[in-house]
C-alpha cells in the first residue's frame, strides 16, 4: 500500500470524529507545514476557521500529533463561504441580521453590531457606537437610524430601520477646561465616579460659604459680593444632579457605544451574520482567539494581544479632526478596517460577546469589553 493510500484509508477512518471538535470545517490530507515552511512529510490535515493556543483546548478539542502512526497538522483557511454577491453592505429585507452596514443619517456607514435588551423595560435595541449611530456626539435623540448606511446607499426616510434610543457622550481631548457633557437619552443610570454628578450637601455647603464670606465682606466695608452657582440654580427650579463642572484635565472615555430602537421589532433575529446568536458574555483574555462579522470586512478572526490599553483615538467630527482618550481597552491583531466599527467581538470557541470594536489601524484592532459597554447603556443579551 502507497502512502497515499494509507493515508487516505485513515482520512475515511476518522474524518467524522476530528470534524465533531469545535473549530474544526474540514479534513484533508497534503503536506505538513513546520515553522511556516512546507516540508516533503505527508500528513492528515484539520482545516480551521483560526489556530488557537493550545492552553485554551482541552485535550478532547486538540488534534492528536499523529494518527494510526501519521503525522497529523493543522491548517487555517478562515471562513469558508460561496463566492456570491451578498455583502454586508447590501440592504436587508425583511429580516435584518447584525454585522451589516448601517448608520445615522448623517454617518458614512458604520456596523450593527447586535441586537440587546433594555434592562427596565425588556425592549428590543440595537447596539453599536457613538460615532456611527450619534454621529459622534452630533446628533439628538429620536434621529433616522439607516440599513444600509448612507454610503451604502441608505436612502432618507425609506431606509429607516430605527431611532436613536440613547448614547454614551464622548469627551475629546480638545473638551479640556470646557463644562462636562450629561449622559442623553433615557433608561441609563448614573455613574457614582462622575464628576458631573453633585454630592450630597453641596448646595447647603456653597450656600453657607457665600453667606459667611459676604459678612466678612460687609464688615470690611466691601460692596462686592458672593453668589453661590449652586443655590442659584436650585431656586425656582427642580434640583439636578448633573452640574456643569469643568474639565481642566485631558477627559477620559471608557466606551464609545449607543443604542437605538427598531421602528419594527420583529425585522431583526438576533442572529449575527455567519456567527449566530449570543448566548451570553465572556471577560476578555490575553491569546483568546476572537471574531467578528462587519460592513467592510464581514467575518474575521484574530487573538488578543493586549489588556487594559490607554489609547488615544482620532475622529471626525462636524467641527473636525477631534481625539479621544480610552482607557481599560482591549487590543488585538488586526482584523477590521474602516466602517466595521460597531462589530460585536465575539469568543472564537463559543457564541459569546467579549467586546464592542470601536477602532483600528493596519495593525491593531480595539475594543472595549463588552461588559462594561452593557451596564453604560443599562442593556443586556
Amino acid at each position: 500500500m502507497s502512502i497515499m493510500q494509507h493515508l487516505l484509508q485513515v482520512q475515511s477512518a476518522i474524518e467524522s470524529q476530528l470534524l465533531n471538535k469545535p473549530n474544526v470545517v474540514g479534513v484533508a490530507v497534503g503536506l505538513k507545514e513546520t515553522d511556516g515552511k512546507w516540508t516533503d512529510q505527508m500528513a492528515i490535515v484539520a482545516l480551521v476557521q483560526a489556530k488557537l493556543p493550545v492552553a485554551q483546548l482541552t485535550e478532547a478539542e486538540r488534534i492528536p500529533r499523529r494518527i494510526d502512526d501519521l503525522p497529523t497538522d493543522v491548517y487555517e483557511i478562515g471562513y469558508v463561504q460561496a463566492l456570491n454577491a451578498l455583502t454586508p453592505r447590501n440592504r436587508f429585507r425583511p429580516l435584518i441580521p447584525a454585522g451589516v452596514s448601517a448608520g445615522h443619517q448623517a454617518v458614512s456607514a458604520g456596523t450593527f453590531g447586535a441586537v440587546v435588551k433594555d434592562r427596565s423595560t425588556g425592549e428590543k435595541l440595537l447596539l453599536s457606537n457613538n460615532h456611527v449611530f450619534a454621529n459622534s456626539n452630533d446628533a439628538q435623540v429620536g434621529d433616522a437610524v439607516l440599513q444600509p448606511g448612507p454610503m451604502d446607499g441608505g436612502a432618507f426616510p425609506t431606509d429607516i430601520i430605527a431611532r436613536l434610543e440613547r448614547y454614551v457622550p464622548l469627551r475629546y481631548v480638545e473638551d479640556a477646561g470646557q463644562p462636562l457633557p450629561p449622559p442623553t437619552g433615557g433608561g441609563g443610570t448614573p455613574n457614582p465616579t462622575n464628576p458631573t454628578q453633585e454630592p450630597p450637601g453641596c448646595a447647603s455647603v456653597l450656600s453657607g460659604l457665600a453667606a459667611l464670606i459676604n459678612a466678612l465682606a460687609k464688615m470690611s466695608g466691601s460692596e462686592r459680593r458672593l453668589v453661590s452657582t449652586a443655590s442659584a440654580a436650585s431656586a425656582g427650579a427642580a434640583p439636578s444632579p448633573y452640574v456643569p463642572t469643568v474639565q481642566t484635565a485631558v477627559p477620559d472615555n471608557v466606551v464609545d457605544a449607543a443604542v437605538a430602537k427598531p421602528l419594527d421589532p420583529t425585522q431583526f433575529s438576533g442572529d449575527i451574520r455567519h456567527i449566530g446568536r449570543i448566548t451570553g458574555t465572556k471577560a476578555p483574555q490575553i491569546g483568546m482567539g476572537v471574531r467578528k462579522t462587519g460592513r467592510t470586512t464581514d467575518f474575521t478572526q484574530s487573538m488578543i494581544t493586549l489588556m487594559n490599553a490607554t489609547v488615544t483615538v482620532a475622529y471626525s467630527t462636524a467641527k473636525g479632526p477631534r481625539s479621544a482618550r480610552f482607557t481599560g481597552q482591549v487590543i488585538a491583531q488586526p482584523m477590521s478596517q474602516g466602517g466595521d466599527s460597531g462589530s460585536l467581538v465575539v469568543d472564537a470557541v463559543e457564541s459569546r460577546a467579549v467586546g464592542l470594536l470601536f477602532a483600528g489601524s493596519p495593525q491593531a484592532t480595539i475594543f472595549t469589553p463588552i461588559d462594561a459597554v452593557l451596564a453604560a447603556l443599562n442593556v443586556t443579551f
